[in-house]
This record gives C-alpha cells, structure tokens and sequence, in this order.
C-alpha cells in the first residue's frame, strides 16, 4: 500500500515552509493542501484540534502538528538524507537552538518590526543580544549543519528569508553586515541556495503581504 502524507499549510508562512523543505530534502512525495487561516477547513480542526494551527503533517492518517516536531518525525520516519546529527551531543545541541529561534528569536524579531512604535527601539536591541548568540554559533562554519543543511538551518528560515523581507516592508534595521558579519553571509548563501530558493514565497508578494495586513504604505522605506 502506497503512503500517503498531507500537509496543511499556507503559502506565507515560515513554518509550514520549513516542514515542505524537511519534505523535498528527503525526496519524499506529499500533497499540499493550502489553508486559509481565516476560515479553517473541518479537516484541520480534526487533525490539530489542540493549537488549530497550520503546519500540520498527516502520515498515513496520523496527524503530527507543530513545525520542529514533524521535522523531526520526518527524519526518524525516513532515514536517508538525515537532517539531524548522528551524535547525541549534536542532535541535543541542534535541539537547542532551534528552541531558542522559536521561543526566543521569534518574538523579539516580530516586535522589533511590527510591535508598539515606542517600544520597537528597545525590541531591536533585544533581537539584536539574541542574533548575537546565532552570530557566535555560526563560528567558522558554513551552514550551521556544518556543510549541510541541518535543523538549525531549517528553522533559521525566518532569519535567512523573513527578515529581509521585514526590513523591507518596516523600514527597520536589524540584521546588518557590521553587525552581524557571519549571520549576513550566511543569509547571503542561504537565499542564494538553489535548493533553498525552490522553497521560499514570492518576495515580492510576501512584502505585498505584510503592507496590507499592517497598513504599511509602500513608500515606507
């Protein structure tokens, strides 16, 4: 009997991108379904009934929500081409940082570009303490898998697409080359990965995007 893996996603949104790039690294074949995340189809609310949210992966008719766990039901699930490391210290260190994008970074980057005015320049300077842990990380290392492409990466999708294009919708500087030299490299071939480009919404239609929802006037930069 063939498999069968559904994923509940929308187009603009970093962490169903993630599990679609976890997905493609393996070769694993899968069909989308688009969610419009104002109107929730029945079937997402059946396979996600805790968070009701999007990313949610459906193996075989079992559902596996939140973006970090089914990449990492995907590696178990499929060996070849592993996204994790083999060794227990670096898997839990991959763990780790992945956590601190998501429970760290995350907020303090979405406040510093979309949160209250009078409290963006203090939000800045809390994203940039906490890209300064990623920037250290990096060391001399070309991806932070190493030479491939490995959870961290995955997840730093935010900081290697998103970023760029809240800075180009706010105004709002905060992962600049003085800064952060290792991270804008980084950024850098990270966006300019062939493998990775494949996996990333339109820029121009992201930005479109985020205008509209916030009321941003295109001049804003």
């Amino acid at each position: 009997m063939a498999e069968e893996v559904l994923l509940f996603g929308t187009w603009g949104s970093p962490f169903s991108r993630r599990v679609e790039m976890a997905l493609k690294l393996k070769g694993i074949e899968y069909k989308y379904i688009e969610e419009d995340i104002t109107n929730k189809s029945a079937a997402l609310l059946k396979y996600n009934p805790v968070h009701k949210k999007i990313p949610v992966l459906v193996h075989n008719g079992k559902p596996v929500a939140e973006s970090l766990v089914i990449i990492e039901y995907i590696d178990e699930t499929w060996k070849h081409h592993p996204i994790l490391p083999k060794d227990p210290y670096e898997r839990a260190n991959a763990r780790f940082w992945a956590k601190f994008i998501d429970e760290k970074c995350l907020a303090a980057i979405w406040k510093s570009c979309f949160g209250e005015e009078k409290e963006r320049e203090k939000a800045v300077e809390e994203a940039s303490e906490l890209l300064k842990f990623l920037e250290n990380e990096l060391k001399e290392k070309r991806s932070f898998g190493g030479e491939t492409i490995g959870l961290v990466d995955i997840a730093a999708n935010v900081i290697g697409f998103w970023v760029g294009v809240f800075e180009e919708t706010t105004g709002v500087e905060l992962l600049t080359k003085e800064k952060f030299p290792k991270l804008s490299n980084w950024t850098n071939e990270y966006v300019s990965n062939s493998f990775i480009k494949e996996n990333l919404p339109p820029r121009d239609k992201l930005i479109a995007y985020y205008r509209n929802r916030f009321g941003i006037p295109n001049a804003s930069k």
